[in-house]
């Protein structure tokens, strides 16, 4: 499975095309192992990414991530990061409510 597909990254912001917005829209979420990536922007080579990052160690908190990073990693099952297949773009207020 294609992490991010060509008519998702299509859809994406680029790099801080967002960073004046009070409440972005999220269009993606990559997940493993209880921590999950919720992308608001991506850069044009399509490995940074921007979004809401929610581990099993914090509730969440805004930054940057590598995507070649993410797909490098392995789960406790050595499995690898995945999209959820049935997300759909939505603020970012929603994810954090979502997530507290």
């Amino acid at each position: 499975m294609e992490l991010i597909p060509k008519e998702i990254r299509e859809q994406i912001p680029p790099l801080y095309a967002t960073e004046n917005q009070n409440d972005p829209i999220v269009y993606l979420k990559l997940f493993i192992d209880g921590w999950s990536w919720y992308v608001t922007e991506l850069s044009m080579d399509d490995d940074t990414a921007f979004g809401y990052v929610i581990s099993p160690f914090c509730s969440g908190e805004l930054g940057y991530f590598s995507i070649s990073e993410l797909k490098s990693i392995r789960g406790s099952l050595c499995n690898n990061v995945e999209r959820d297949l049935d997300f759909k773009p939505l603020p970012l207020s929603r994810i954090k409510k979502a997530s507290n």
